[in-house]
């Protein structure tokens, strides 16, 4: 299977550069937007919701943006926002929509009627890579041990998760298993409403393992309730470096749950380069540091054609993967 590679690429966009278009100005050594608008497909509290909101704030603390608006508009998977966005293009040149991977995802299965090939692709910005951990009391210390289990008793062997079979728990968990050779479509996954459902599932032994964010698994392994077995990351995450990966310990699985920005069909050009220069500049100041921290993601900054590319290429990564399965 070929894995998606990231190359983290540190775009420094100068704080006195001069970006000419309406309604962006210079005040001091920052470029100023007068505002943005961020509009947001699910509800409040989600992790789309503080993306946008965090990138609001590390705009208007750093100085790049003068005012950050907010708008929530849930249902159908996110379709409504996109089709929104994309029915009222020419009066939402301001207006950033966050999105992640399951605009992929839904697209695929046809939950959702459009794709990303539907808007303006600003910018990749952050990313959460996954995780497969087990209780912190668990016999198993790497993936390794829980294959051995597994490929005893692989009827017994059961990895669960926050979504439901087909969703992105269950792929990551199909990408790991394919990665060690297994078959991705015969392990015993057990799916959970919720990533709290699941954890809860994990702590009374009713699964062995548990597909989840890697954000997620630094703040249960830092309570000291889970050990992490590999992270779907290339190379160790600073954030917490006794994790170790998947392709040290032999299993090629990466993957990360990318988040990143749109932007209506057509937005003209310098509207578009300027939203990727004020997103440049903004993840090298401390304000996006601080945001950044807050929320256990890690910096993966790719604009444009760039971002397309990786769209393209995890699109074929969880479709050839989702047909395997079945669920295409």
């Amino acid at each position: 299977m070929k894995t998606i590679e990231w190359t983290r690429r540190t775009l420094i966009a100068a704080a006195t550069a001069t970006v000419a278009f309406s309604g962006f100005a210079m005040a001091g050594s920052h470029k100023v937007m007068d505002s943005v608008h961020f509009l947001i497909p699910g509800g409040a509290g989600g992790g789309w919701d503080g993306t946008a909101r965090g990138t609001g704030e590390a705009l208007m603390n750093s100085g790049l943006v003068g005012t950050a608006t907010f708008e929530n508009m849930s249902g159908g998977g996110g379709g409504v926002a996109i089709g929104n966005l994309i029915e009222n293009a020419a009066s939402s040149h301001g207006t950033l929509m966050v999105n992640s991977t399951p605009i992929v995802i839904r697209a695929l299965t046809g939950e959702i009627s459009q794709n990303f090939r539907d808007l303006t692709l600003v910018a990749g910005t952050v990313g959460d890579y996954a995780a497969i951990v087990v209780r912190a009391d668990s016999p198993l210390t790497s993936m390794e041990d829980a294959l051995k289990i597994y490929r005893e008793t692989p009827e017994e062997f059961a990895i669960g998760g926050g979504s439901v079979p087909g969703g992105m728990d269950h792929l990551v968990a199909a990408i790991v298993m394919q990665g060690a050779g297994e078959d991705p479509t015969a392990f015993n996954y057990i799916g959970y409403d919720a990533g709290g459902d699941a954890m809860a599932g994990l702590l009374s032994g009713e699964i062995d393992a548990l597909s989840t964010g890697f954000s997620e698994a630094v703040a249960l392994a830092g309570q000291g309730e889970v050990r992490i077995l590999g992270v779907t990351a290339p190379e160790r995450v600073p954030a917490f470096d006794a994790a170790p990966t998947f392709a040290e310990q032999g299993i090629d699985a990466e993957f990360v749950n990318w988040r990143g920005f749109f932007a209506a069909p057509d937005l003209p050009a310098d509207k578009l380069a300027a939203y990727q220069d004020m997103l440049a500049a903004m993840m090298e100041t401390p304000e996006w540091e601080t945001v950044r921290a807050r929320m256990g993601l890690v910096n993966i900054f790719r604009p444009g054609d760039e971002f397309r590319t990786f769209l393209e290429g995890q699109e074929k990564q969880i479709g050839d993967l989702m047909r395997e399965l079945g669920f295409l």
